[in-house]
């Protein structure tokens, strides 16, 4: 486990490879909305699939777990979520009701922080539910962007990406329920204390 000089640590590389995927949610927008470049959108989904697993996987072998890191993975996978939802939404390529179903899940989440910070808690742990929907979700969307063509190939990516979408967003909905409950267990059986304060 990591000390707590390093876990207040900035710079290091599980870091660097969280905000190196962070700076590509945007350039995704622009070359799935822009150009419609769904090869070099499809190569950068699956580079941040892999800096995904790095990243994690590297702050636990070098001991280089931290605070920011514990914060800028999950959020990075949320963005890289949105922006896919919305970009594959605005194409026509998955409808609204898929793309508008996993913010909403977000929403709900963030709208019990205030509730974990009257007991001292910042955030829950990352479960096991939420990184296995993102997981499916991770692959999904890259197949449904293949799928948005022509040929078996397209017709085989379509079908594959969206059993990997329906177990995505039914196991997200899952885990965030979970969590819900998490919290409403926490909030049953833990003293109302001091929020903690904002990095």
């Amino acid at each position: 486990m990591a000390d707590d000089s390093t876990r207040n640590r900035v710079w290091t590389l599980p870091n660097l490879l969280s905000l190196i995927r962070l700076a590509g949610v945007p350039v995704f927008l622009w070359l799935v909305l822009g150009p419609e470049a769904d090869g070099w959108a499809l190569t950068l989904l699956m580079v941040s699939g892999v800096t995904d697993f790095l990243d994690g996987y590297l702050a636990r072998r070098l001991g280089q777990t931290s605070t920011l890191g514990q914060i800028l993975d999950p959020v990075a996978d949320r963005l890289y979520i949105l922006a896919v939802v919305v970009g594959l939404a605005l194409r026509e390529v998955i409808p609204w009701w898929a793309a508008l179903s996993l913010p909403l899940r977000d929403l709900l989440l963030w709208g019990l922080v205030p509730l974990l910070r009257t007991r001292g808690y910042s955030a829950l742990p990352v479960h096991f539910l939420g990184k296995a929907a993102t997981f499916n979700l991770l692959y999904a969307f890259p197949l449904l962007l293949l799928g948005d063509g022509e040929g078996t190939v397209a017709t085989l990516a379509n079908v594959f990406g969206w059993a990997f979408a329906l177990w995505g967003i039914g196991l997200y909905w899952w885990a965030g329920i979970l969590y819900a409950w998490q919290v409403r267990t926490l909030l049953a059986t833990t003293e109302r204390r001091a929020a903690v304060p904002d990095a």
